[in-house]
């Protein structure tokens, strides 16, 4: 018998009886850093490893996270032919989205080795997020490597459930949630801030971020302690930039001012700005020889950045103008329009600047829902949003090959605020598909995509809570604490910048946010100070959008198609769809309708789709009359579909055939059925009974027809008739 290798275990509480622990020293001991991190019977398994060298020419982190649950971690198989996990879902891509954002700031800037971590849920349990546990795996996989880190980080779910804030809720309390949201932070402050949440207030959104913030602290703590029980393994040796001092200072000297002119001269025009600042580098290269340029042409391009970045930064703080000559608070101008596209079921352009959505909305029905194959998750929904981000957007040439990582998390961010403002189930029964084309980008596009979505619900004619806009905030912050906060930032403010803080909401309040600081450390009064300005830019382009269109269109699109909803007894279900499909199959191909029906609190719902009024008609009568009950005395109209000697069978409601007797056809005497009715015929009947042990109707015709005067009925045939008063 083998012993099994002995493991370091650190575990700390989360302060309501929940523990949490990360183990190391037993499983993947080849990686740079390895812990399995567990909640209840939820278990991660992060790894990271990282080149001793840097590629020659790298001046950035090539860092790669990937986050992925297994199915087995859940004892189930994987969808598809190959029964097998094959590329991340979008889930699993936004999960290592996050963990990406909350670690890539904590690397040293001059450390340029290519790394990847991974985390992989190996055990998962129904009630526990694993998502939330995802970021403090990789972060102590990192603290307890010899891999240059300023960490330790953590990231927590902060969720206010019944008006109680609560750190990583089971999911069973997710459920009555109201502020959903993923923190991200260091020892000292917050790095990344994400999720939704049902229009709150700035001041309750602080106080969600600053109670995430102590949970982290815990978390960062228990790290360092792990890092110590492992003996405190010292962090590798490396130089992955060679500078030239002398070039830097050159680089400034002749760069500063001139970019400083063009950072200070208001010019509205990207591409313009591209081209100033692009002549004011060739014009320094030029004074390099070739053998210089060869040698030192990426350490040129480093410092030129440098001072562009500075001059830009310095033009803000010290004269309070931006690159396009906006102050601070000012939002860029807007238009808008609804109706674009007219075969559309809603469309609209929103353009902000020299940003640009092109959107639209597609309804269907419950056939038309998105099924996910994830294994904590087995579900689907009825709402999808999809942001597209073309080259051409930016001008630029690249290979389309379908969503990258940046346009998927920037579609949920979308999707996450638009769900906010949807209507119930009982009032739009529809499938919604958003897509949003960006084709201008100059920073704020998925903020676009959440104004125009709106623009493009109201014109499709769902009938949304309230309408929703998004705004990007910026900062600029010096080594002195000298501050400015910028609204409606542009993409080099982004790029240039210490904060992207992106924030959506209606008139009452926050729907969804989105925050990554470069820079670490933020002060409280500042994040603050960025909600507040945040809101006044919201109201401004809501206020803006409303000249558009205020309030949903009060009908869908005539080519839109309807959904009626039908609420039948359980036993009738399998009527409606009928042996392997046939009559449910049938009523869709004569009507020209999309039929859906499923079991809900022991009823049949039916949901009957399509764009012709009177399909819907026919597919409504149709299943009402599978679904009623015969009467004996109704009349009926009934088709004729078999011809026997001895009479014909009538199908006198939907799937209810009934037998008129040949004796029951006419009220003359019918020697044989030749020439009495042919296959096919509509004609009136009554039913007169129904057999009690069989269920089978008994038809008449000779009822509702006038009896010749004089005429006696054969004996034993006289109809049974209710007694007259």
């Amino acid at each position: 018998m083998t012993m099994s290798q002995k493991a370091i275990i650190k575990e700390f509480d989360l302060g309501d009886g929940r523990k949490i622990s990360i183990e190391t020293g037993r499983l993947a001991k080849q990686a740079d850093g390895a812990v399995v991190v567990r909640m209840g019977d939820a278990m991660l398994l992060a790894t990271i490893v990282s080149n001793q060298e840097a590629k020659p020419g790298t001046d950035f982190l090539p860092l790669t996270v990937d986050y992925q649950e297994k199915f087995a971690s859940v004892g189930r198989y994987p969808g598809g032919f190959l029964k097998r996990e094959g590329r991340l879902s979008e889930y699993e891509i936004l999960i290592s989205r996050i963990v990406d954002r909350a670690l890539r700031p904590m690397f040293p800037e001059d450390y340029h080795a290519d790394t990847q971590v991974m985390v992989q849920l190996i055990s998962g349990d129904p009630r526990v997020q694993p998502d939330a546990l995802a970021g403090l795996a990789a972060s102590a996989a990192i603290t307890i490597s010899d891999i240059p880190f300023n960490g330790p980080i953590s990231e927590v779910r902060v969720a206010r459930v019944d008006g109680k804030f609560v750190i990583n809720p089971y999911t069973e309390e997710l459920e009555r949630a109201d502020i959903d949201i993923i923190v991200a932070g260091s020892m000292d402050t917050i790095v990344m801030v994400e999720g939704e949440m049902k229009e709150v207030q700035e001041a309750e959104m602080f106080e969600a971020i600053k109670f995430g913030h102590e949970a982290i602290k815990i978390q960062c703590q228990a790290q360092i302690e792990l890092r110590e029980m492992c003996g405190n393994k010292p962090k590798r040796e490396y130089s992955h930039e060679v500078h030239d001092e002398d070039l830097r200072a050159k680089v400034r000297q002749l760069a500063y001012d001139k970019t400083y002119a063009v950072a200070r001269s208001a010019n509205p025009n990207k591409h313009e700005r591209k081209e100033a600042f692009k002549k004011i580098f060739d014009e320094i290269a030029a004074t390099l020889t070739e053998e210089e340029l060869s040698e030192k042409g990426g350490m040129l391009k480093e410092y030129f950045h440098d001072v562009e970045s500075e001059a830009m930064r310095a033009c803000i703080l010290n004269e309070g103008i931006r690159l396009d000559g906006r102050k601070s608070t000012e939002i860029r101008p807007i238009w808008s329009e609804i109706n674009y596209l007219p075969s559309t079921h809603g469309s609209a352009i929103f353009t902000r600047g020299e940003t640009q959505s092109l959107t639209t909305v597609t309804l269907g029905s419950k056939l038309d829902v998105q099924y996910i194959d994830v294994p904590m998750k087995d579900s689907h929904t009825k709402f999808l949003l999809q942001y597209n981000f073309p080259a051409f957007s930016t001008g630029e040439v690249k290979p389309n090959r379908g969503p990258a990582r940046r346009e998927i998390g920037h579609g949920n961010l979308a999707m996450r605020s638009l769900k906010q403002i949807l209507p119930s189930d009982d009032v739009c029964p529809y499938t919604i598909r958003v897509v949003s084309d960006i084709l201008e980008s100059n920073g704020s596009s998925s903020m676009a995509t959440v104004c125009a979505g709106t623009l493009a619900l109201m014109d499709a004619g769902v009938q949304i809570t309230g309408p929703a806009s998004g705004i990007a905030m910026g900062l600029i912050i010096d080594d002195k604490g000298k501050f400015a906060v910028l609204s409606d930032i542009l993409g080099d403010e982004d790029h240039l910048g210490d904060m992207d803080f992106k924030v959506t909401g209606t008139e009452k309040g926050i729907c969804g946010c989105q925050m990554d600081l470069k820079i670490q450390g933020l002060p409280a009064d500042i994040m603050m100070k960025a909600l507040t300005q945040a809101k006044e830019g919201r109201l401004h382009i809501l206020n803006e959008m409303k000249k558009t269109i205020s309030s949903p269109n009060s009908d869908y699109k005539p080519h839109a198609p309807r959904i009626e909803k039908l609420v039948v007894a359980k036993e009738f279900i399998g009527a409606v769809i009928g042996p392997g499909g046939k009559v449910i199959q049938e009523i869709q191909r004569e009507t020209s309708t999309t039929i859906s029906i499923e079991e809900v609190n022991n009823e049949g719902i039916i949901e009957i789709s399509s764009s012709d009024k009177n399909g819907i008609e026919a597919a409504k009568n149709w299943i009402k009359g599978i679904v009623a009950i015969p009467e004996v005395g109704e009349v009926y109209e009934g088709k004729v579909k078999n011809i026997m000697d001895f009479g014909a069978f009538v199908e006198f409601m939907p799937g209810k055939d009934g037998l008129l007797h040949i004796s029951e056809i006419t009220w003359e005497r019918l020697e044989t059925m030749k020439g009495a009715l042919t296959e096919g015929d509509i004609i009136k009947v009554k039913l007169i009974e129904v057999d009690k042990k069989t269920g089978k109707y008994r038809l008449s015709r000779k009822v509702l027809l006038p009896k010749p005067e004089n005429m006696k009925e054969p004996e034993g045939r006289q109809e049974r008739r209710q007694p007259q008063s």
